[in-house]
């Protein structure tokens, strides 16, 4: 016998109301990118769940998915190596975190380094 559940999740993130008079909202604001001078970034070196390898990551960025992507290109591209850029975080394969900090910085952002 198959199991029930009754969570909100089996409905597929979609709520039903019975109130004729519901009207829906998107309560998501677009969230603007800030300019590059009031940016503060952070730079670390990570080897957590890569299998020993060191990858650099940037993390703090506001602004749009897209303008984190078109930041991780450019990163991705001045370091030549892999990464992946999700959740206000720039993943860049390797220690390049010096050679990005210098690039940051000479592109108006605030960046900080953190850990060893």
């Amino acid at each position: 016998m198959a199991k029930k559940s009754n969570s909100l999740e089996d409905l597929g993130g979609f709520v039903f109301s019975t109130n004729k008079d519901f009207e829906f909202r998107n309560n998501e604001e677009r969230q603007e990118t800030l300019p590059n001078n009031l940016q503060k970034l952070e730079a670390h070196l990570d080897k957590k769940n890569r299998g020993g390898k060191v990858a650099t990551v940037i993390k703090g960025f506001e602004g749009t998915d897209d303008d984190l992507k078109a930041l991780a290109k450019q990163l991705k591209t001045l370091c030549g190596v892999g990464g992946s850029a999700k959740d206000g975080e720039i993943i860049i394969q390797g220690n390049f975190r010096d050679k990005i900090m210098d690039y940051l910085a000479k592109e108006g952002y605030k960046v900080k380094r953190v850990g060893g």
